[in-house]
Parts: structure tokens; C-alpha cells; sequence
């Protein structure tokens, strides 16, 4: 999203339980648009750390007080996202959950430096993944099958519900939920010409092109559909969508 002020990519987490705030929308979804509409309001000169606190309340705002107990207790039945925003008039870019950049300052890009904001259990569980997938390989099944159904998945499910204990704890994201500004990445921006790219975690690797990104993203669809190799990744290449995740990429000048 662009607005006169600020650019964000914004990512829904997928639902990972049956629990809807929405009759309309998935959790992850509801959560982008909540966070969508707020930016669009924010003032422009708004610091870092009012924009977690701003977030936060009006993410809150959704639920009912009666659900509060259970959603402190059970993080997966948030309404959650994650963001990358750059603010022009602080000229920063913020990073809250899993999301990624590049800022650059040279016209070739030979001095482009990249950022990321992991989750620090997103590699265990996908490395979980890699062993169950490789595991079902050898007992026969195939590329193909498990690409339409991936049943290792699900075997990492619960570690997952379990290291989302730690949401807004070891981690940073949006939820409603006090946001950890000690997992907020922030990269400052000196007054010289950057070029700046903003991503979601869809992309396996980010490029200062979006034709170069989606050209890497299909080689790794060719290579390793089920994403076990050099990158691991929670899901594989579903043989109907072409790619693995949602993903949005935006790149500017400032």
C-alpha cells in the first residue's frame, strides 16, 4: 500500500486454528486490512513507537473483552500480521514480523543491503518439515503427491502452536497484543538517494527487481518444489498456485 507519507507491505499469517473474528475474512487477512486502514490514518509524523501502540489498539479494538482471557493464552486464535513500512518524513523503515528489505544506494546496486525479521523458530520447523517430507520420499512417495498434499505439514502443526507461545514475546508481530519493540527492526535512512525495496516472506530470496525475484522464485518452484533443499520453507509449491506463500513486493526511490 502507498500513501503520501508511508509504504508498507502487509502479510497475514495463515489461520492456524478454526477461531474467525470475521464472517468474511481469514484471521491473517482481517488483521492486514485492520492494519491497512490504520496506516492510511496515521499522521505523518508519527514515531516508531506510537505506530506499535496505534497498531496494537486499533487491532484490539476487535476483539470482545469476554475473548481476551483465551487470546492471551492462545496466540493462534489472533487476528495477526506482520508489516514492513517506510515513513518519510522519519525516514526509517520498520520492520514488525516476519518481512524482509533492501535499500540501496548506488544505481547498479553493488553495495545493496539486505534485512530480515525472522521468526526464530520459522527454520526449526521448516528443517522438521524437510525430515518428515524426505522421510515420506523414501517410503514411495512422490514429488507430485505430496506437492497436492502435503502431509508433513500437519506433523509440524503442534510445534508450531507451541512456539507461537512466544508471539509478541521472542518475537515480534502485529495482534492487539503489547508488540516486543526489541524485535522491531528499524533501518534509518540518511538524506542521500536510496532506492528502497519492500517484501513479504513469500519471495525464497529478494532481488532489486521485481522480474529478478520472480524469476528466482520460479527456478526454486522448478528445483526443489517441495522447498527441502538449500531453502526450507512450513509449505510446499501447491501444483495450483505458483508460489508457495502469499507475496507482494514494492520498490521506490526516496
Amino acid at each position: 500500500m502507498v500513501t503520501p507519507d508511508f509504504v508498507a507491505v502487509i502479510d497475514g499469517s495463515t489461520s492456524k486454528s478454526q477461531y474467525r473474528h470475521s464472517l468474511f475474512h481469514s484471521n491473517g487477512r482481517y488483521a492486514m486490512l485492520l492494519t491497512a486502514r490504520y496506516i492510511r490514518r496515521m499522521p505523518k509524523t508519527i514515531t516508531c513507537e506510537e505506530f506499535l501502540r496505534g497498531v496494537t489498539a486499533a487491532i484490539r479494538k476487535h476483539y470482545r473483552k469476554s475473548m481476551l482471557p483465551r487470546l492471551a493464552e492462545h496466540p493462534e486464535d489472533r487476528l495477526t500480521c506482520s508489516a514492513v513500512v517506510f515513513s518519510r518524513v522519519c525516514r526509517e523503515i520498520w520492520m514488525v514480523g516476519d518481512c524482509q528489505c533492501m535499500v540501496s544506494s548506488a544505481p547498479d546496486h553493488s553495495a545493496a543491503l539486505y534485512y530480515d525479521n525472522p521468526k526464530p523458530y520459522e527454520a526449526e520447523l521448516a528443517a522438521m518439515r524437510a525430515e518428515k517430507v524426505r522421510q515420506l520420499l523414501d517410503e514411495g512417495m512422490t514429488t507430485e503427491e505430496l506437492c497436492r498434499n502435503d502431509i508433513a505439514r500437519p506433523t509440524i502443526i503442534p510445534r508450531m502452536l507451541e512456539t507461537m507461545r512466544q508471539q509478541n514475546i521472542g518475537y515480534s508481530v502485529i495482534d492487539g497484543f503489547h508488540i516486543a519493540r526489541n524485535h522491531v527492526r528499524t533501518i534509518s535512512l540518511d538524506f542521500q538517494s536510496w532506492e528502497i525495496v519492500l517484501a513479504s516472506d513469500g519471495y525464497p530470496q529478494l532481488f532489486p527487481t521485481l522480474a529478478e525475484s520472480e524469476q528466482h522464485l520460479q527456478q526454486q518452484r522448478e528445483n526443489d518444489p517441495l522447498n527441502i533443499g538449500l531453502f526450507q520453507a512450513t509449505k510446499a509449491f501447491h501444483p495450483d498456485f505458483n508460489s508457495f506463500d502469499d507475496r507482494a513486493y514494492i520498490r521506490l526511490r526516496v
